[in-house]
C-alpha cells in the first residue's frame, strides 16, 4: 500500500509542476557579445581611470607616489568560460600607465599588463524575478611591469615599492570595472517580465521557471509564461505531456529560443473572437458571384426556395479555441466552429438563415520574424469534416458542399485570418536581442529560433 500511495503522491506532484512554455539557451556566441559590447560601450574603464587622479572621501592617498593619473588604457580582452551551476568565469586583459611623482622625487611611468579575472555568478533577483550576474572573487593578476624609474638604484627598494603600490592601486581601479559591466548587462534584462500587448486582446508576460542552470555549454533560461486577456483573465497553457526540448544538431556554443506549441495556442486563444467573420460581399476574389444561384448548384434544394437569385451572407464563428500543433518541418492551426449561410431580403428585412454546419479545418502555419514578434502566414491545409446542424431548405448532402466551402475558405476566410495575426506575437524582450536575424525551424511540438548575431 505504502509504494502505490507514493507513486500517486509522485504523480500528481508531477501534473502540478508545469512545464516551461519557453526555453532559452544562450551560448557563448551572444554571451561573448554582450560582455564585450556592455565593456566597449560603457567606456568603464576610461572611467575608472579618470577618476583614479581624483581624491575620493575617505580613501587615504597611497604613501611614495602624487598627483597620480591612469592613461593610455588598452582595448579590453575579454575571455569567458561557463562555470557548471555557478555561471561564467571572466577573464580581461588590459593595460594602462599609472604616472606620477615617486617618492625620490622625479616623474614616474609604470607601464603595466595585467589580467582582471572573477567569477560572474547567475541568479535571480528575489525581488524583480529576473535574472542577474553578480561578480564575486575578483583579483588582479600582473602580467608585466616597466617603469622609467632607475632599476640600478636601490633594486628591492623600488621593487617593493612598485610590488605595494601597483597591489594598492590596481584592484580598487579594476575590479570596480567588472562590477559596473554587469549592471550593464543586467540592465538588458530589466524589461523581461513586462507584460507585452497582443494587439488590443491581451498581453504576455515572460516570467522564470526557475533559476537559470549552467553547463559547461550553455545557460538555460526556462520561463513560464503568463497569458492574460484584456479583461484579467489568465489562459492556462495546456499540458503536452512531453516538455520542449533543445535538438542536438545545432552547434556547441550557439544559442536559440524554444517556443512550445502548448504557448503558441494559449497565445492565439487571445485572438478567438478576431477570427469570427461575417461576408457581405457578393464578389470575392476568383469566386463565383455568392448569390442563391450559385449555391443551388450544390445544392438543388435552394432553388425551390429562391427561384430569383438574392445575394448571400455567411457567417463563420469559432467555437473553440484555436490549437497549434507541430511536427517536424510542419505546423498546422486547428479550427473547430460554425458556418451559417443567410439569403438576403429587401431593405429593412433581417436575412433568412439557409442551413447551419459544424465545421473543422487545418491551416498550414508558415512562421517568419518581423519588428521582433513572431508573425504567422497561413493556408489552407485541409477541410477535415462537415455536419448539418439546422438547415431551413430541407435536408441535403453537406459533402456535396465540400469544394464550395473549400473555395471559400481560401478566397474569403484565409485572408481575414491573416490580417488578424498580422499583429504578431511578442517574444522574450533580453539583451537587446534582434530576433530579426533568428532562423526558425519547427520540430515536434516546438518551434526554434535558431538566435543569430550577424
Amino acid at each position: 500500500m505504502l509504494w502505490i500511495l507514493c507513486l500517486a503522491l509522485c504523480g500528481l506532484l508531477t501534473r502540478t509542476q508545469a512545464d516551461p512554455g519557453a526555453l532559452l539557451r544562450l551560448g557563448m556566441d551572444i554571451m561573448n557579445h554582450e560582455v564585450q559590447s556592455a565593456m566597449e560601450e560603457s567606456h568603464i574603464l576610461e572611467k575608472m581611470a579618470a577618476e583614479a587622479g581624483k581624491k575620493q572621501p575617505g580613501v587615504k592617498p597611497i604613501k611614495g607616489i602624487t598627483n597620480m593619473k591612469v592613461k593610455d588604457v588598452k582595448l579590453p580582452v575579454i575571455s569567458l568560460s561557463f562555470m557548471p551551476g555557478v555561471g561564467i568565469f571572466q577573464c580581461v586583459s588590459t593595460g594602462m600607465t599609472i604616472t606620477g611623482k615617486s617618492f625620490i622625487g622625479k616623474n614616474m611611468e609604470i607601464i603595466v599588463v595585467l589580467n582582471i579575472t572573477a567569477t560572474n555568478r547567475f541568479l535571480q533577483d528575489e525581488e524583480t524575478g529576473l535574472p542577474k550576474f553578480k561578480s564575486e572573487g575578483c583579483e588582479v593578476t600582473l602580467v608585466s611591469v616597466k617603469t622609467n624609474l632607475p632599476s640600478n638604484m636601490m633594486p628591492n627598494v623600488i621593487n617593493k615599492f612598485l610590488d605595494s603600490t601597483l597591489h594598492k592601486v590596481l584592484p580598487g581601479l579594476m575590479c570596480p570595472a567588472i562590477d559596473a559591466v554587469l549592471v550593464y548587462v543586467n540592465k538588458k534584462w530589466a524589461n523581461l517580465n513586462a507584460p507585452i500587448p497582443v494587439g488590443q486582446m491581451g498581453s504576455v508576460k515572460y516570467v522564470l521557471t526557475s533559476i537559470p542552470t549552467t553547463t559547461a555549454s550553455y545557460i538555460q533560461v526556462d520561463f513560464s509564461p503568463v497569458v492574460q486577456q484584456q479583461e484579467g483573465n489568465t489562459i492556462e497553457l495546456a499540458d503536452a505531456g512531453v516538455a520542449p526540448g533543445f535538438p542536438e544538431d545545432y552547434a556547441e556554443g550557439s544559442s536559440q529560443l524554444l517556443l512550445s506549441a502548448a504557448f503558441l495556442t494559449a497565445e492565439l486563444a487571445l485572438l478567438q473572437k478576431s477570427f469570427d467573420l461575417n461576408v457581405h460581399e457578393t464578389m470575392i476574389g476568383e469566386l463565383p458571384p455568392q448569390t442563391t444561384e450559385t449555391l443551388a448548384g450544390f445544392i438543388p434544394e435552394v432553388v425551390e426556395a429562391y427561384p430569383k437569385p438574392k445575394p448571400l451572407v455567411t457567417q463563420i464563428r469559432i467555437n473553440k479555441p484555436p490549437k497549434v500543433s507541430m511536427k517536424t518541418g510542419k505546423s498546422l492551426l486547428h479550427l473547430h466552429g460554425t458556418l451559417e449561410m443567410f439569403a438576403v431580403r429587401r431593405r429593412g428585412k433581417a436575412p433568412v438563415p439557409l442551413f447551419l454546419l459544424e465545421t473543422h479545418f487545418n491551416l498550414k502555419i508558415q512562421y517568419s520574424v518581423s519588428e521582433d514578434r513572431l508573425q504567422m502566414a497561413t493556408s489552407l491545409d485541409r477541410l477535415l469534416s462537415l455536419s448539418r446542424r439546422s438547415s431551413s431548405i430541407g435536408a441535403f448532402d453537406e459533402k456535396e458542399l465540400t469544394g464550395f466551402i473549400t473555395d471559400f475558405l481560401q478566397e474569403a476566410y484565409i485572408p481575414a485570418v491573416n490580417d488578424v495575426l498580422h499583429v504578431g506575437l511578442p517574444l522574450p524582450d533580453f539583451l537587446d536581442m534582434n530576433y530579426n536575424l533568428a532562423e526558425l525551424d519547427v520540430v515536434r511540438n516546438t518551434l526554434v529560433l535558431d538566435l543569430k548575431l550577424d
